[in-house]
Order: C-alpha cells, then sequence, then structure tokens
C-alpha cells in the first residue's frame, strides 16, 4: 500500500494488490495517478494539492476494483 503524506488534502492509499489497471484514475487526475508497465496504479504525486481534491475523490469513488481510498485530515 502507498500513502501520501498527512497535509490539509486527505491522504491517497493505493493499494496496486486489488488495482487491476483499469486506468480510470489516471483519466480522472493525471496530476496524482499513472500506471507501471503492468498497467498497476502508481501515485505520482505524493503530496496532492489542494486543487486536485475534487479529481482525487472523483478517481476514488469511480474506482472499479476498489484500490483507491482516502484517509481524512
Amino acid at each position: 500500500m502507498v500513502s501520501a503524506p498527512k497535509t490539509g488534502t486527505p491522504r491517497v492509499r493505493a493499494d496496486r494488490d486489488v488495482c487491476i489497471g483499469a486506468g480510470l484514475c489516471v483519466m480522472t487526475a493525471e496530476e496524482v495517478f499513472d500506471q507501471d508497465d503492468d498497467g498497476l496504479v502508481v501515485l505520482v504525486t505524493p503530496d496532492p494539492a489542494p486543487e486536485t481534491e475534487t479529481a482525487v475523490r472523483k478517481a476514488v469513488r469511480n474506482c472499479p476494483s476498489g484500490a483507491l481510498s482516502l484517509a481524512e485530515g
């Protein structure tokens, strides 16, 4: 599991063991998410900027495998 450091925005968690490589996170918030050569989620920005919060929340909500989650504050 990979987590972003604590900031004013929610911490993003990506569970690569659960990721199915759909890529919706990248399409929704490419500033925060990417995919490796196997198509699995990679956190590009370990500390998501406040202006990405809406996109990050949408990516988490739309993740088909449930690999993404948020830890508030």
